[in-house]
């Protein structure tokens, strides 16, 4: 049986007017912009002041599912959660929902690698990092290295 995801961190999002297309719901491409923001609030929470001069961390794939539209009147909120946890890299669950009905209109996975600015490579993920990502989710390492 899967396991439930707990979705601890939630940003309540306004929909703009630029966001909504000819169709009156909002643009696909939109909701990367949400997420994005989303995965910001995520880190600083999470990770505090971070040193990011010493890693960087990256984008290194992101897929979405859209179920059911986004319109300019619904209440939005995005939920963030990490998934899975390894050396270099996490991966984000996000969600779009709506706070009346608690429907997911869109659901993203993010995979994010950690970056040395200075050589261009890939690089460790930091252990303390790692340790408050595994404190705010509330699982053990060994927890998250599960896929």
């Amino acid at each position: 049986m899967k396991e439930e995801i707990k979705f601890r961190h939630t940003m309540p999002v306004q929909i703009r007017f630029s966001d909504v297309d000819q169709f009156g719901h909002v643009n696909n491409s939109v909701y990367f912009s949400l997420y994005d923001l989303a995965k910001t609030t995520y880190i600083k929470d999470v990770l505090g002041s971070a040193d990011w001069n010493k890693m960087a961390i990256v984008v290194a794939n992101i897929n979405a599912n859209f179920y059911a539209p986004v319109f300019f009147s619904d209440h939005l909120v995005i939920e963030t959660a990490v998934v899975q946890l390894g050396h270099k890299s996490f991966t984000l669950l996000q969600r779009a929902v709506t706070t009346d009905t608690q429907e997911v209109k869109c659901e993203c996975r993010t995979v994010m690698v950690g970056y040395d600015i200075a050589t261009k490579e890939p690089k460790q993920i930091a252990e303390e990092y790692k340790q408050a990502i595994c404190a705010y989710e509330g699982k053990t390492m060994d927890d998250l290295a599960k896929k």
